[in-house]
This record gives C-alpha cells, structure tokens and sequence, in this order.
C-alpha cells in the first residue's frame, strides 16, 4: 500500500511521501537512543510541562487538525474536533497523574530482613508503536502521552493512509519541548516493521490493528524477547434485555454502531435484543438509523462519512451481500450508491444465522447485525460466541442482572446502559482474539516500564533515601 493521502471522499490521491530508505531508518534509531539518554534524566516535573505544552497546541491548532485527519480517512469534521479535544485531555492527565502512578511501591522491611525495600518503575526505552488508521490521533496518543510521561520514547508506524497525521504526531512533541528524538514517525511500510522490531535499539511495541497484524507483530516480539501489548478486532455485543430503557437503548445503539463511520474496534457490532422487546427496540433503531445524513464529513449535518479505503467499503458490501443472499432481512441500508468516493449507508440486518459471514467476523462499517435471544442465558451464549473479546454493552435496569452481566460477558471491558468508550482513567484492552495487555489510566502507563525490586541493608545512610531517583 503507497504511502499517500486519499481523500475517501472523492478517491482522489492528494499526497504521496516516500518510505525511508534502511540508512535513514538507522538514523532515527539512533536518535531515539540518544532522545532515551536525555528524557530519562528529566523529572517529571519538566516531562509534565512538556506535556501540557502539547495539549495547548492540540487546543489552538484543533480546527487544522481535525480537517487534515478528516481529509486523510473521512470522519466527519465533528468527530475529528472531538479526538482532537480527546488528545489534549489525555495530554494533561498522564501530565498530572503519572508521577502518583509511577510513585515507589514501599515493602514490608521486617519480612525481607532489610533496612529498605521498595519497587521502583523505570522507563524500558525506544517503544515501537504500530497504529492504525480510524482515530489516527486518538489511538497513537493513548500510547503517547503515558509512554513520554514514563520516561521512553516513541516511534510511530502510522498506517500508510494517514502520512500527514503521522507526521504532525512527531512535529507536535518536537514543538512541546521534549528531546530531539523523543517522539519520532516512521514512514515505513509494513515489510520494516520486523527489522525495526528486530533492532537491539528497540525495547518494545504495542500495536493497534487487525488480529492478521497482531498476530505478525506479537511472532516478532516473541521471538525477540520484548515486551508486547496487542488491542485488536471488536465484535461487540449490545444486549438489550426487558427492563432496559427501550428508547435511550435504541439511541445510543445508533451512535454505537455508526461512530466513526461504523470503523471502530470498540463499536457495538451484534445486537442482542431480548424477545419481550425485540420489536420495540429494532422499530425505534431502524427509524434512528434511517435519519442518519450521509454525506460530505466536512459538512456540520453529515453525521456517516465515506469509509476510509475502498477495500473496507469492498469488505463490508460483500458481508451485507453474504446474509442478504443465505436469508437475512436487510431492515435499511444495504446497497452501496454509485458514486466516487468509499461510501456505504447506515444498515440494518436480521435474522443472521452461523452460516453467515456477519455471525462470526467482525464488520468494519456502519452495517449492524441485529440477533433475538429469549432468556438471559442464550443472550450470554450469542454476546460470548465470538473469538473476539474487546467490549461488551448491556442494557438492564434490574441490579441483579446487572451483576451477572459484569460477570458473565468475556471482554476486557464491559458498560451497563452506556455505549464502549475509552478513557484516560479507565484501562482500555481485551481478552481472547481482542489482543492483551492494557492501554490508559495507571495500568498503562506501567504496561512499558521496568518494575524493579530494592533491596537494601546495613547502616542507615546519610543520603537521601528511596524516591530519590528522577525517572
């Protein structure tokens, strides 16, 4: 895939960069080792200040931004303000909270027969993240913000269809303050990646993207030694049972699915609606669906964009097509229009059943697959019947069954009577196909650090004791 802006909305090539050739590769290698040398050394204090710089130039700067990602991947002028507003809050929280999260961990001295004894976080170093097109800001920041904050330093493999994002990535913390090399973006292709991996220099990658990719990445990383953290595919539930609000339930069903132009991991996929409410509930979600304006993003009514690349409208048609053909009821949508640019409507689709591609894969696009469960033992059954893990939604006002869902659904995060949604202060990541390890709040600020035990004995010192330290 060329490294290059197309404009989804019109398919027309605007950019094109060239990848960097291996020796300037080796040439920002070495910056980051010697970025990692001198962020190391500051406290985090000046990090900190670094840090909130950033988020004031995301802030000034939110219209440009917001209209260059727009432009690169086609969400709506709307979504990118508010990813860009997401950005400068992740900014200063990690600005706020990481040294708290990374505080020395004290232990029971008498238990270990010392005169201190205590954990201390340390930064790993270089930190190869491997990103993805859909929140071309978002989804690097989250990585961002707490790595820098924790000491390391960044390189950024952006997707190959958001070069200019990528690059505004590295510009905004050369900008802020932070070292030369702190923060670096490699226009790389897919077939760098295992010799960047591969490098001594890099100590570490978390990647954003398809299972395909988490799965070539993770062999790499194995096979290397170094530490890893995956955030995959979503197929996500949205089970609503009888004692749901039916009316905010269908709502926010229609942004759950359609965020995004439907092109998120976290985005409810398969709705699970009780019997007793099925019909209620997919009456007032076909009729939300249908006043959905598709058209161009950068208008402030449009609210379903073009999907990013051809071959995810492709995709996407072709799973509609699938169920449509072996029996399911197409309730809205379905039929992409004959025009140029990646576009496909706001969908509806019953009555899936396993032979069906839409049962098991995950699909990328505002297409919702809509499922009837008549106890809350077959709605668990289909909302865990997938090989995917990320989030899960559950629409009940009855605390008992409230319980159970938080029990029982297999995902890294579950929301009662609310859209998945990431936060600076809750942990983001998945279990099963979904990925591992944790991105946000403290877990993920110490996902890449080096938790180190002290240990020390004989006679007290007249130094400054444990805390001392500046990472």
């Amino acid at each position: 895939m060329p490294i290059a802006t197309v404009n989804p909305a019109t398919g027309e090539q605007l950019k094109a960069f060239d990848p960097l050739s291996p020796d300037q590769i080796d040439q920002r290698l070495a910056r980051a080792e010697s970025g990692f040398t001198a962020l190391r050394k500051t406290t985090f204090a000046q990090r900190a200040a670094w840090m909130v710089a950033a988020a004031e130039i995301l802030d000034k700067e939110l219209e440009s931004i917001a209209t260059l990602m727009t432009t690169e991947m086609g969400k709506t002028l709307a979504s990118a303000k508010a990813e860009v507003a997401k950005c400068a809050k992740a900014c200063r929280y990690f600005a706020e909270h990481a040294q708290r999260f990374l505080a020395d961990e004290p232990a029971d001295v008498a238990a270990v027969g010392a005169r201190q004894a205590y954990a201390i976080y340390r930064p790993l170093g270089a930190v190869l993240a491997v990103m993805p097109w859909n929140f071309p800001l978002w989804q690097a920041m989250r990585f961002a913000a707490p790595a820098l904050m924790a000491g390391n330093v960044g390189l950024l493999k952006h997707a190959s269809n958001v070069p200019q994002t990528a690059l505004f990535m590295e510009e905004l913390f050369n900008r802020a303050g932070f070292p030369d090399g702190g923060f670096q973006t490699l226009l790389i292709g897919a077939d760098a990646v295992e010799g960047v991996l591969s490098d001594p220099r890099v100590k570490a990658a978390t990647l954003t993207g398809s299972e395909a990719a988490g799965r070539s990445v993770a062999a790499i990383a194995g096979r290397e030694l170094k530490k890893m953290v995956l955030e995959l595919g979503g197929s996500d539930p949205y089970v609503v049972m009888p004692s749901a609000d039916i009316a905010a339930a269908a709502k926010v069903a229609t942004t759950a699915r359609c965020q995004n132009n439907g092109q998120s991991c976290i985005a409810a996929k398969r709705f699970i609606v009780h019997s007793d409410v099925y019909d209620d509930f997919t009456d007032a979600f076909v009729a939300h669906m249908n006043l959905l304006t598709v058209g161009d993003p950068m208008d402030a009514d449009t609210d379903v964009g073009p999907l990013a690349l051809r071959s995810g409208r492709d995709d996407v048609a072709a799973q509609v097509a699938d169920a449509a053909g072996k029996g399911a009821a197409v309730l809205c949508g379905g039929e992409a229009p004959e025009q140029s640019g990646w576009w496909y409507p706001p969908t509806v689709v019953a009555d899936i059943t396993p032979d069906m591609a839409m049962w098991s894969d995950e699909v990328f696009g505002p297409v919702a697959g809509l499922f009837r469960a008549n106890s809350y033992e077959e709605a668990i059954r289909l909302a865990n019947d997938t090989t995917f893990g990320l989030g899960a939604n559950a629409w009940t006002n009855d605390p008992a069954e409230q319980e159970r869902f938080v029990n029982d659904l297999d995902a890294g995060m579950v929301f009662i009577n609310g859209m998945v949604t990431s936060y600076p202060e809750l942990p983001f990541g998945g279990v099963k196909h979904s990925g591992y390890g944790r991105e946000l709040s403290a877990h993920g600020i110490r996902e890449f650090c080096n938790l180190t035990s002290v240990w020390v004995g004989g006679p007290e010192p007249t130094a400054a004791g444990p805390g001392a330290h500046s990472e």
